[in-house]
């Protein structure tokens, strides 16, 4: 073929050819984004909606400078006016640039929000990471109480929950405010300047950038460095310290296990007291299933009011690729109720009036129009994983009754044409109370 889709992306289509990438299946997708709106609309967040370029400042100014998102990772071009612009590489800057640019500050209520859409990073090639992928996130506004905190991580086990994940950890810490930070930072920078020979390359850099980041290295030799290393926790001030514990605390009261991990830092700059993962052992090596945390000086980083937010952005491919693995409940794809075969053209006009009157009544139907034998007809019903099929011929429009096929077991219901619909309705029915 002459054109083929570029390294790494993907197509997300109605039907995969082997079992590895089921999870590219659109009515996976369908599935996994009506649990998320259903979800986020239960804990009382509202959707919004971004472009999916924005002016290149918007993430520079609130990833970093140093951070691996803006130094590597931005897909970047200048438009025709030779203005910067960059494809979203995260959602939360530009859901803060919305909020800011259309003052919903100032409209009454409880300002959360939340995003579904794709993201772009120039990522290595490996398993698990795409320079298109896709996240869903939210953002609370407003609130820098640790109840906030704790809603938040409460969310995301809800919907994980919901999609039947198991086995995943909730691994949390505090990197304070910014007095507790820079107190920290020179404690770290103390410890380690007389090893620094022994870091590895990229870690040498962050030392001079922003040390922190030191403490998430996936390298073993910097993480064995690292064994003796002070922790952010000495060095919370006394808000930050008081905040973490009672985030700790209502987590305990609603029953959320978790694991304090003292060198979770995120690789934001924005990020401010309470930060977060949660992990899956199903996803090997590269097993984070979702970050977040708090960001209270965002808002007036890009020019807004001063307000405490939090938030956080999961996968969605790794979502699927875990549920998956773990045997997780997806409900049927989308398919036909009815699947109609005609023969004749007289029977081709009255059938192809019957499907719209079908569809109008909100019941999902498909018709042959190829002419096929009947046969060929049914294996495409069977292809399509339609319930019922109905042939309709002239002996059926003269005596105005048709057969249906009960697809899974090859049982036939007699019915008159004009009772059609209400018939599937009928049966329609019967099937969602024999699932609840």
């Amino acid at each position: 073929m002459e054109y083929a889709i570029p390294k790494g992306v993907f197509d997300i289509l109605p039907h995969e050819a082997n079992a590895e990438d089921k999870w590219k299946e659109s009515g996976l997708w369908e599935y996994l984004e009506q649990v998320m709106r259903k979800t986020a609309h239960d804990y009382g967040f509202h959707e919004i909606r971004t472009p999916i370029f924005e002016r290149t400042e918007l993430f520079t100014r609130s990833a970093g400078e140093g951070s691996d998102i803006v130094t590597k990772e931005m897909y970047t071009f200048l438009d025709r006016g030779e203005r910067s612009m960059t494809l979203r590489p995260e959602g939360t800057a530009s859901a803060m640039r919305a909020f800011l640019e259309h003052r919903l500050y100032n409209q009454p209520g409880i300002h959360k929000y939340f995003y579904i859409g794709p993201m772009f990073r120039y990522e290595r090639q490996q398993a698990g990471r795409y320079r298109q992928h896709h996240q869903f996130g939210a953002e609370a506004i407003g609130n820098g109480t640790p109840e906030q905190d704790a809603e938040i991580i409460d969310f995301l086990c809800e919907l994980y929950r919901r999609l039947g994940l198991q086995h995943i950890e909730v691994q949390i810490n505090s990197i304070g405010d910014a007095p507790s930070r820079a107190a920290y930072r020179d404690a770290l920078a103390a410890f380690l300047r007389p090893q620094l020979g022994e870091l590895s390359a990229e870690s040498k850099v962050r030392f001079e950038k922003n040390i922190l980041r030191i403490l998430d290295s996936k390298d073993l030799g910097d993480q064995n460095l690292l064994n003796n290393a002070p922790t952010i926790l000495d060095f919370l001030s006394p808000e930050s310290k008081t905040h973490f514990e009672r985030v700790l605390f209502l987590l305990d009261s609603l029953k959320i296990p978790y694991r304090v991990n003292t060198k979770l830092v995120r690789g934001l700059d924005y990020y401010t007291k309470t930060v977060f993962e949660i992990t899956s052992g199903a996803l090997g090596a590269h097993n984070s299933l979702v970050g977040g945390g708090r960001y209270d000086g965002l808002t007036s980083l890009l020019g807004g009011p001063d307000l405490p937010s939090i938030g956080f952005a999961t996968g969605m491919e790794r979502i699927l690729q875990t549920m998956l693995k773990q045997g997780a409940h997806f409900p049927p794809a989308p398919h036909p109720t009815l699947f109609i075969i005609p023969l004749g053209e007289g029977a081709t006009q009255y059938c192809f009036h019957l499907l719209s009157t079908l569809r109008h009544n909100q019941i999902a139907a498909e018709i042959d129009l190829s002419g096929k034998k009947v046969q060929q007809c049914l294996q495409t019903a069977n292809h399509l994983r339609a319930d019922y099929c109905m042939i309709i011929g002239e002996d059926e429009l003269a005596h105005k009754k048709g057969t249906l096929k009960i697809m899974a077991t090859r049982e036939n219901i007699d019915v008159p044409l004009e009772n059609l619909c209400q018939k599937l309705q009928e049966l329609i029915s019967l099937s969602r109370k024999a699932h609840v």
